[in-house]
């Protein structure tokens, strides 16, 4: 598999950061739902701490995603409407804000309260803040859960967006992106892997 993208295909890099952060991203929405009911007990302070670390690695990850991306031509999309183009750029261009925004509403939200911020313990994060203040704290912490819940809609409409080409409108948009397929293409309309 060729490391960067083909006019028919996306690189091997690309995948590694989409699928990556694809992960990372279900991981975080998971420990994210669940920590919050968790008892205040030192269990919950590392799990907080993990998913401190786990927005940090998803926010670098999406800087260096982006800066990849910019970098390459995106393949060639199969035929499809107009509107449909507009809809895909218009949903990976709301994918990148919000892979970056939210863990950045994070940080904003952990500086405001004034907690300490470890990557992993191993690196020690700046605070985006001049110390405690409550106003700010608020308003991030209802900007992480909005933009939260924005981001797992737009993952859902994105995941039923490939799936629907794959299935019904059995082009190459889905196989694309996964790896090892790069030696096999969807037959339009006959649904067989050539």
């Amino acid at each position: 598999m060729p490391l960067r993208n083909t006019e028919t295909r996306w690189g091997g890099i690309a995948q590694f950061f989409h699928w990556l952060i694809a992960l990372l991203i279900i991981a975080q929405g998971a420990i994210g739902l669940t920590m919050v009911e968790l008892g205040m007990t030192p269990a919950k302070v590392k799990v907080f701490a993990l998913h401190k670390s786990i927005g940090l690695t998803i926010l670098a990850l999406g800087l260096l995603r982006l800066a990849w991306r910019l970098g390459q031509r995106a393949p060639l999309d199969p035929p499809m409407p107009h509107w449909q183009r507009n809809a895909a750029k218009l949903s990976h261009f709301l994918l990148y804000v919000l892979i970056l925004a939210l863990p950045l509403s994070g940080w904003l939200f952990n500086s405001a309260a004034n907690f300490p911020l470890e990557w992993f313990g191993l690196v020690h994060v700046p605070s985006l803040t001049h110390g405690l203040d409550p106003v700010l704290k608020a308003w991030a912490l209802r900007a992480h859960v909005v933009l939260f819940w924005l981001l797992a809609g737009l993952v859902v409409v994105h995941v039923a967006a490939a799936l629907w080409h794959h299935f019904v409108h059995r082009d190459n948009v889905l196989l694309r992106m996964l790896p090892g397929f790069e030696k096999r293409r969807l037959a339009r309309g006959r649904g067989v892997l050539q």
